[in-house]
C-alpha cells in the first residue's frame, strides 16, 4: 500500500481543489516537475492508493431525497452472493463491511417513502439476508472528506 508523503499530500490537494488541472498547472502550484506529477499519478494509479475521480454528486439533484442506512446481518457462507446483490440495486450507494452484531452497513437513496420500502423490499429478498435494521438520514452534517487529512499531512 501506498504512503503519501507531505509533497504527495500537497499534490492531492491542489488535485482536489482544481479537479480539471493538467499536470503542468499542477506541477507549478505544487512546486515540482510536471514528470513528477504524472510518475507520482501513475504509481498511485497502478497501486491502487487512488480511487476513482467521480465527482460527488448530490442524490437529491437526481430525484432521490431520501437517504438510509440499513444495518444488515447475512448468512457469512453467502456474503460474497450478497454483496454482489447488493451491488446490482441501483438505490445502493454505499455498503460497508461492518465488526459486531451488524455485517453490512448498506447505504441507499429512495424518491420517497414508497420508493424507501421497495429498496428496503428488494434487499430483504437477497438469498442470505437475515435481518436489517434501518435508519432514516435526517441531514447530512459532514460529508465524506479527505482534504483535512491532506492537510495535517502537507503541514497546511
Amino acid at each position: 500500500m501506498t504512503k503519501f508523503d507531505a509533497t504527495d499530500a500537497r499534490l492531492l490537494l491542489e488535485l482536489s481543489r482544481h479537479p480539471r488541472a493538467s499536470g503542468v498547472e499542477l506541477a507549478e502550484r505544487v512546486g515540482v516537475s510536471r514528470n513528477t506529477v504524472q510518475a507520482r499519478l501513475a504509481r498511485w494509479e497502478a497501486e491502487g492508493a487512488l480511487a476513482g475521480f467521480e465527482r460527488r454528486v448530490d442524490p437529491r439533484s437526481l430525484g432521490y431525497p431520501l437517504s438510509a442506512f440499513i444495518a444488515t446481518r447475512v448468512d457469512q457462507h453467502q456474503l460474497d452472493r450478497v454483496v454482489d446483490a447488493l451491488a446490482a440495486i441501483p438505490e445502493v450507494v454505499e455498503v460497508n463491511g461492518m465488526t459486531g452484531l451488524t455485517d453490512l452497513s448498506v447505504r441507499v437513496v429512495a424518491r420517497d417513502t414508497d420508493d424507501l420500502y421497495r429498496v428496503t423490499g428488494a434487499v430483504l429478498k437477497i438469498p442470505g439476508v437475515e435481518r436489517t435494521n434501518m435508519a432514516l438520514v435526517m441531514q447530512e452534517l459532514v460529508p465524506p472528506r479527505m482534504v483535512p487529512l491532506l492537510e495535517a499531512l502537507a503541514g497546511d
